[in-house]
């Protein structure tokens, strides 16, 4: 899997799917989470249509570049947030989302390519927004995936699924697999599989086990603040995709975001929870394609 310097200081693992001289669509993953989770099946169902889709590792994740001088005590960090200090939590956290953003525009710019589609999911999305709102001549589109916008009060976890993704998973691979079930929380309730929730788990930890980026990229979502104001301004086509099962993320997040977005497109899937299950990649591709077209 091939790895590019983006800037000085970070290179990303990526893969592309389909012909170079289809429409790019650059996919977006989210909180803690490798591309595997584009899953590869989706990337090709994606690619024949027409569209040239590139997938990545976030910085701190998967085989992209880790920030390891840069250690963060999720707990302490949180304690300082949950307090208002917000000088001592700015302090601890060396990145924000509009750095990841730019991993992602200097990856395209790396590839050769101008301009593309980009399409985000969770905290990805909220990652594609910024690069929409920083280099709108550079995003032909924007699809934000069950994700939100920065304001507090829209996108809230349920109790139960904020306490499993602030809860750290076993270091072993077997400890770390099972826990992989406790996401069930969030999915897609009528089509849940906790076998291909255990699969994924054991391809990603296989392929990079890696905890300590997620304090930091929890860092960069949580001080990046609001985009509120700046996606009212936003001219760059825009659909947002949300499930209406999504425990994680709050549809109200979606609907937030279509509300602030000139002349966005909102898709609200019933039964599609905080995850893409393969029952509905038939619909989500073809409201991609459609979107992208």
């Amino acid at each position: 899997m091939p790895i590019i310097a983006v800037s000085p200081e970070v290179s990303l693992a990526y893969e592309c799917f389909g012909d170079p001289g289809d429409p790019p669509v650059l996919l977006v993953m989210g909180f803690g989470a490798q591309m595997l989770a584009w899953h590869e099946d989706f990337c090709r169902a994606l690619a024949d249509r027409g569209r040239h889709v590139i997938r990545y590792d976030n910085r701190d994740c998967g085989l992209s570049s880790k920030f390891d001088d840069h250690p963060v005590d999720v707990g302490r960090f949180i304690a300082a947030v949950s307090s208002g200090d917000i000088p001592t939590a700015l302090a601890m956290v060396p990145y924000r989302l509009s750095d990841m953003a730019d991993d992602g525009l200097g990856l395209l710019t790396a590839l050769g390519i101008e301009r593309a589609h980009v399409v985000g999911t969770s905290m990805g999305g909220m990652i594609a927004q910024t690069m929409a709102l920083s280099a709108p001549d550079r995003v032909l589109t924007l699809t934000s995936m069950m994700s939100s916008t920065g304001e507090s009060e829209y996108g809230r976890s349920t109790p139960e699924a904020q306490a499993v993704v602030s809860t750290p998973k076993p270091a072993d691979r077997e400890g770390y697999v099972a826990a992989a079930e406790k996401e069930l929380v969030w999915a897609s309730k009528r089509y849940v599989d906790a076998a291909v929730l255990r699969e994924q788990a054991a391809a990603s930890y296989d392929r990079s086990y890696y905890p300590a980026g997620n304090g930091r990229q929890l860092g960069a979502m949580v001080l990046s603040g609001s985009r509120a104001e700046a996606l009212r301004e936003l001219r760059v086509p825009t659909l947002v995709i949300h499930g209406l099962d999504d425990t994680l993320i709050d549809p109200s997040g979606g609907r937030r975001t279509a509300e602030l977005v000139p002349g966005a497109e909102l898709l609200l899937i019933p039964d599609m929870g905080h995850d893409r299950p393969r029952e509905l990649w038939p619909q989500l591709i073809d409201a991609v394609v459609s979107h992208t077209g």
